[in-house]
């Protein structure tokens, strides 16, 4: 089954500062057929101005992934973590017992990311922080894990969540299949081109929910750039 969230239909807030579309209701009054995805409960296409961003907050209990679509992005913490994050690359945040942490616009340009958060396993942990550059190079025609819950997933950024966070490159043309099985659900991003999903077209920004089919065959219409959270 696929449920096709277009770009239009996402619910959006705009601050001035931060303009946001949200591909998972995150208020009561949200869109009532952006449901959670399993552990998938927030999924937001951010767009922050240049020298503004989150002030000092905090979470506890959450894994939040950050994966970087233009701009850097300046980020600190109450672990005394500090780093920049360029286009491309991924932070992974796991929240455990309480962290306080400020992300920030480094950059020139306005700083896009996709904020993405997923519930842990079992509450509790130490609060870590960390991230990683990842190549388009390393993506081009076929999807990566950029951050995983599971052994095995080697030079995945650790999350402590039952879901793989995957990345890929394809040229106009290019497929890629992507196995799931009737009990597993992910949810597709496109952040940049057209492809088609088991025949459905999906276009620039839109997510696709995809559950209780046994693959994803995904194409290429054009040059895409393709995120996925495999919820398990």
């Amino acid at each position: 089954m696929l449920r096709h969230r277009h770009w239009e239909s996402l619910d959006r807030g705009d601050l001035g500062w931060l303009r946001a579309k949200f591909h998972f209701a995150v208020s009561a009054d949200g869109n009532p057929t952006h449901a959670a995805l399993g552990p998938l409960i927030v999924w937001n296409d951010d767009e922050i101005a240049v020298g503004s961003g989150f002030p000092m907050h905090g979470h506890r209990d959450m894994e939040i992934i950050t994966y970087v679509r233009q701009g850097l992005l300046g980020h600190r913490d109450t672990l005394e973590s500090e780093g920049t994050i360029h286009a491309g690359d991924v932070q992974v945040m796991s929240a455990g017992t309480g962290i306080r942490h400020a992300e920030f616009n480094k950059g020139e340009v306005p700083l896009k990311v996709y904020q993405i958060w997923l519930l842990p396993r079992e509450s509790g942990g130490e609060p870590a922080w960390n991230t990683k550059p990842f190549p388009k190079s390393d993506r081009s025609g076929n999807f990566i894990v950029l951050a995983s819950g599971f052994a095995g997933d080697e030079g995945a950024l650790p999350i402590r969540a039952n879901a793989r966070v995957l990345g890929a490159m394809l040229r106009a043309g290019e497929s890629v299949q992507h196995e799931l099985g009737p009990a597993r659900r992910s949810y597709l991003v496109v952040a940049s081109g057209r492809v088609e999903v088991n025949g459905e077209p999906v276009g620039p920004l839109d997510g696709v929910a995809i559950t209780q089919v046994a693959a994803a065959q995904i194409s290429a219409l054009e040059d895409s750039e393709l995120v996925m959270v495999d919820a398990g």
